[in-house]
């Protein structure tokens, strides 16, 4: 825990300003504006002059996934951190509070748009690297960040004088390219981003993001100093080993009453059951294992959501066996979903089945 001052930080806002405006970001719609008040406290608490950045460790080991299950991003198969982060950040907020007398501080927790790795390397708690993510001396850049937002005048820490020096290995891991080396990162690239999409994967990005079904912690896993920090504890070891590396078959049945009972209480518990289902589509396609075929077949034919069934279509055509391109041939004439009957189209293409469209 340290503290930074209130002050607005000019060049995160161009910073952030210059990302939207590049599109890096384009998933999640941010604009100039947004860029403002992440880079301003102000904006969260009028009258702010000092913030409270808090740091926690959450790497505990990975799973071998092993043959037919997915990965997931080590923050997301734990319960769901906002809550104890948020636990801590509340005492830290009344403890505060009681100093001051009165109301005067307010909380940041993934909730605001709060620019939270810039304020916590202006706190010194780390430096932001190549990956940007924040790299905290000791424990990584497996950390979660949060902040206390107050009206008093605190004793600020000074920043750290580190960096990545010359290091690139964090770029070199990432698969998509989305790792510019210039400590900015093209999020539409971003596994972690891809997976957690509403919308369709990009085709030509699907082959890249291999087995992960949520998230992405290549980046990560190959930092020098997150790889010496090594586990952060228990208190965010995985739910349970099946949520850490889920059978990639029984994923893609997933509907909502099972998503609500296993993953409610974790991070992946917002985006819906279909978005996991599509993710498992993907990492079986990856996977060019053709006793999943038919596993893809039911899920082309039989899943509620066009997205699903789209995905499913390209894992088919990926596998590329006589058996999946004969359910690709079969759905064409029954599928009435312009965006499946596309995928249909393209993955019977990539075998020269131009023919049967």
């Amino acid at each position: 825990m340290r503290i930074a001052s209130a002050g607005a930080l000019p060049e995160t806002r161009e910073r952030l300003a210059a990302s939207f405006a590049r599109g890096d970001l384009a998933t999640w719609r941010y604009d100039a504006e947004r860029a403002r008040t992440a880079a301003d406290p102000q904006s969260l608490l009028a009258g702010a002059r000092s913030v409270v950045c808090v740091a926690v460790a959450y790497a505990t080991p990975p799973p071998r996934p092993g043959r037919g299950r997915g990965r997931v991003s080590n923050y997301a198969w734990s319960a769901d951190y906002h809550r104890p982060l948020r636990a801590l950040l509340d005492a830290v907020a009344r403890t505060i509070d009681e100093i001051a007398g009165a109301p005067a501080s307010a909380i940041a927790c993934d909730t605001a748009p709060l620019a939270e790795r810039a304020f916590a390397a202006r706190a010194g708690l780390g430096w932001v690297g190549k990956h940007t993510n924040l790299i905290a001396p000791r424990l990584g850049s497996f950390v979660f960040l949060g902040e206390v937002v107050t009206s008093l005048a605190l004793e600020p820490d000074p920043p750290l004088r580190k960096s990545c020096g010359s290091c690139t290995r964090c770029v070199s891991a990432c698969p998509t390219g989305a790792l510019r080396g210039d400590y900015t990162i093209d999020a539409t690239r971003c596994i972690s981003d891809l997976t957690q999409r509403a919308d369709a994967i990009p085709a030509g990005l699907r082959p890249l993001v291999g087995d992960w079904v949520w998230g992405c912690d290549l980046c990560q896993e190959m930092c020098p100093p997150t790889r010496r920090a090594g586990p952060g504890g228990a208190a965010f070891a995985p739910l349970d080993a099946g949520l850490a590396a889920p059978d990639l078959q029984a994923l893609l049945r997933l509907r909502s009453g099972e998503f609500k009972r296993r993953y409610a209480k974790s991070a992946m518990g917002w985006r819906g059951a279909a978005v996991l289902r599509r993710n498992a589509a993907v990492a079986l396609g990856n996977g060019l294992d053709r006793a999943d075929v038919e596993a893809l077949g039911r899920a082309l034919c039989d899943d509620p959501h066009a997205g699903v069934r789209g995905h499913a279509a390209w894992a088919l055509g990926r596998i590329g066996s006589p058996r999946a391109l004969a359910i690709l041939r079969a759905r064409w004439g029954i599928e009435r979903e312009t965006l499946v009957i596309a995928e249909i189209a393209a993955a019977l293409k990539t075998h020269g089945i131009a023919h049967a469209l």
